[in-house]
């Protein structure tokens, strides 16, 4: 059952990254961006790292792509029109017709060689679990956490004051 719901994860992520590549409508790209990281996360789900998964939502799904989004209505950026928009339908048809058909070929390959399908082993238990995550961000990774975090807090900053500026230049 795990491994049927692996490959349906894992031809939705597919496809749907497929279809946020092929599509030229930017609002659509993104929401399919957005189906892309939560088909992310049941994968994640399925390797048992449940705290990977549930931030895969809250940070990408959520804070990222609203962050994307925005910066997409801003930019008011329309479809072109031409030859391009003509094909869209063929492309997004023919990529999706290629994916299915290699997921085919590799769902055929699992039932003929069930060897070649590995199973996880006990040695990753530990793998996505909070304490595993904390130990590794506060001891292994320390440094670039606090250099991260110190340049998240300095492009907070930058924008507070660049918001200023253009509130008290538009008055």
């Amino acid at each position: 059952m795990q491994l049927l719901m692996f490959y349906i994860f894992g031809l939705g992520a597919v496809l749907s990254a497929t279809l946020m590549v092929t599509n030229i409508k930017p609002v659509t790209a993104a929401m399919n961006l957005i189906m892309t990281m939560f088909f992310l996360a049941g994968i994640y789900v399925l390797l048992d790292a449940h705290l990977i998964a549930a931030l895969q939502i809250i940070v990408y799904a959520g804070a990222i792509m609203v962050l994307f989004l925005f910066v997409i209505l801003l930019l008011n950026v329309h479809e072109k029109e031409g030859e391009t928009a003509r094909r869209k339908v063929v492309i997004q048809f023919g990529s999706i017709a290629i994916v299915g058909s290699l997921f085919i070929i590799i769902a055929h390959l699992a039932v003929i060689y069930p060897s070649a399908v590995k199973v996880i082993t006990d040695t990753a238990y530990e793998f996505g679990t909070t304490k595993a995550v904390g130990k590794m961000l506060f001891t292994d990774f320390l440094l670039p956490f606090e250099i991260a975090s110190f340049l998240l807090l300095a492009a907070i900053v930058g924008a507070v004051i660049l918001a200023k500026r253009r509130i008290d230049d538009s008055e």
